[in-house]
């Protein structure tokens, strides 16, 4: 394959890991699994206090496990963040995102709920958008105990993850759910509807390569929203799966987005911060050149991720800027 002329070369040693053929969702879990190993057993958590909770899953659901991530000995109330995962909405887990979790913990003094939601395509939409839904209720409602502070949540999400949290904002939303203060999408999977939506953007300018990214994003969307989903001409496709089909995107959160040049999903991001933009919604747009989906997370010490980290890590603290206060 060719690679994408804009690609920076200090990518092109990843570039294939985007890559990841879904067709056999076992095998590609496997192969997941055992290329995010090395990187999981190499993240440190100096600083950083990591316990096992879980929330009540909704409607009878299974409890949701949350990572929960704190300061070591932390004093006082802290501001938190709600995480989740991407991985097409049928890989990965959530302790493969804390390359940035962890960071937010250390640099910034947040604490941070990452959620374990139930994937697809044995659990289709809506049970992980419940399971992350019944996290952020769970944090929010025993904020005392987990000693954080309601008024200070943000919720985030890379990739599918940030299908899932901007999912979760607009629900929260309709249904008077926690105020949330901020949302952080990073390459965020928005729109079933678009002919390119896929959560493995490899950076390929092959016309073959273009036509499988396709159909593994089609394939993504069929997977977590179910049997019953007829396509993109589907009118039933409810806005918390796919937020870009929201028809009201007013009263939402201070918003920071991130985009790739090289993404599938890359057009989904701008136009959702265009459209919230336009209903009032502050946002910082950031779209980055020369990346691909995912390079972030496979190539978190280059320099591009590092400044693309930096960003985020930099909006997320000015939005929840109030230093942490005692009980």
């Amino acid at each position: 394959m060719t690679a994408h002329p804009n690609l920076l070369p200090e990518l092109a040693a990843v570039a294939g890991a985007a890559d990841i053929d879904i067709t056999d969702v076992a095998a590609a879990r496997r192969r997941t699994e055992e290329s995010s190993k090395a990187a999981i057993d190499a993240l440190s958590y100096e600083g950083v206090d990591v316990t096992e909770i879980s929330a009540p899953g909704l409607g009878g659901n299974p409890d949701v496990p949350i990572r929960f991530l704190r300061p070591v000995a932390a004093v006082g109330t802290l501001p938190v963040l709600l995480a989740i995962h991407g991985g097409g909405f049928v890989l990965g887990r959530a302790q493969e995102f804390e390359y940035f979790c962890v960071e937010v913990v250390r640099e910034l003094g947040i604490a941070v709920a990452n959620v374990e939601y139930r994937l697809a395509p044995e659990t289709p939409f809506p049970g992980p958008l419940d399971d992350c839904y019944a996290a952020l209720l769970h944090v929010s409602s025993r904020a005392d105990e987990l000693g954080v502070d309601p008024a200070l949540l943000a919720v985030a999400g890379s990739s599918a993850g940030g299908g899932l949290a901007a999912g979760v904002v607009l629900r929260a939303r309709d249904e008077g759910g926690p105020a949330i203060a901020y949302q952080l999408l990073l390459s965020p999977a928005l729109d079933d509807r678009s002919p390119s939506s896929t959560e493995a953007g490899a950076p390929d300018a092959d016309a073959d390569a273009d036509a499988a990214k396709e159909s593994t994003g089609a394939l993504v969307w069929r997977y977590y929203l179910g049997p019953g989903y007829s396509g993109p001409a589907d009118a039933d496709v409810s806005a918390y799966a796919a937020p870009a089909r929201a028809a009201d995107l007013s009263g939402l959160p201070p918003t920071s987005i991130a985009t790739m040049e090289i993404d599938p999903v890359r057009t989904q991001g701008i136009e959702f911060a265009l459209r919230l933009l336009d209903a009032g919604v502050s946002v910082e747009l950031h779209s980055h050149p020369g990346t691909f989906h995912g390079s972030v997370e496979f190539a978190p010490t280059a320099p591009s991720s590092v400044r693309i980290l930096r960003g985020l890590l930099d909006g997320l603290g000015r939005a929840l800027s109030r230093s942490p206060h005692p009980h």
